[in-house]
């Protein structure tokens, strides 16, 4: 579905993501992690050609054959949002902040496909009320009269309004508290489910990843260097930033008391299933 072959982003004589290579499945969940400034979310910008101006890119990103890397403006428009779709880390610039959530919706819709204005409001609720929001009063309010946790998921709405067949999800739950967190992952696990969608999954956080993902791509310094599947990389890792990455991860379960762990609902749980 998704090719990365020879990836090297610059900035001037800086090179900031180094010859990269990556492929992922159709309908696989792939976690690309590793530490602030390793090029993660550069990497998912360029797929989209999303990337600041004054950076350059070189090499080859093949979507079903297509070469993202030589479109023009007028056909990217038409790929993001159709086929492929982002949700990002900052909620509150999703949306414009002086029109409703459903006026945003709607348009977003009315730019891709034909739908009767009743049909575009119908998706629109669905697709809130899929997101565990009380769609109708979302649907009618303005950014600032939702919370962040309510704002990320109105934001996995409307990425998943045009049924895309990519979700990047780049640290979209870095600013959330932990309960909020594991609802947008299992919105994210759902969408999987629903369409068949392809995810990658951006995070320096891999205390989730055991639960969602189906193989982790660590990067550092611009590359990667280890690949595989969740479990093997979790589990068995072989490069030592991996195994650094992997220890740092809060043994939650260990520390907690057995009366609280139960009274959180974590009892007999992998600690790597949930955060500190």
């Amino acid at each position: 579905m998704l090719a990365i072959s020879k990836l090297s982003i610059r900035s001037g004589s800086q090179e900031l993501v180094r010859s990269l290579s990556l492929e992922l499945q159709d309908g696989e969940w792939l976690g690309l992690a590793g530490e602030s400034g390793s090029g993660k979310s550069l990497t998912a910008a360029a797929i989209g050609g999303l990337l600041p101006r004054p950076l350059s890119c070189s090499g080859s990103i093949l979507w079903n054959g297509l070469e993202l890397l030589r479109l023009d403006a007028k056909s990217r428009r038409r790929l993001l949002g159709s086929e492929i779709s982002y949700v990002f880390q900052d909620y509150r610039n999703t949306f414009t902040p002086f029109l409703t959530i459903g006026s945003q919706l709607t348009e977003l819709l009315e730019a891709h496909l034909s739908l009767a204005a009743r049909d575009r409001r119908q998706r629109c609720l669905e697709e809130l009320e899929q997101a565990g929001l009380p769609a109708e009063r979302v649907f009618g309010s303005y950014p600032y009269q939702l919370s962040g946790g309510q704002l990320q998921r109105a934001a996995i709405a409307a990425a998943l309004l045009l049924r895309p067949k990519l979700l990047i999800a780049d640290e979209p739950t870095t600013a959330l508290d932990s309960l909020s967190s594991r609802k947008v992952l299992g919105l994210l696990d759902a969408a999987k489910s629903r369409f068949g969608i392809s995810i990658i999954w951006i995070t320096h956080d891999l205390r989730h990843a055991r639960r969602h993902a189906d193989r982790i791509a660590v990067m550092r310094t611009g590359s990667i260097v280890e690949t595989g599947s969740a479990r093997q990389v979790l589990e068995h890792p072989a490069h030592p930033y991996s195994r650094r990455l992997i220890a740092s991860i809060p043994p939650l379960r260990r520390e907690m008391p057995e009366r609280l762990a139960a009274s959180a609902g974590l009892e007999g749980e992998d600690p790597l299933d949930h955060p500190r």
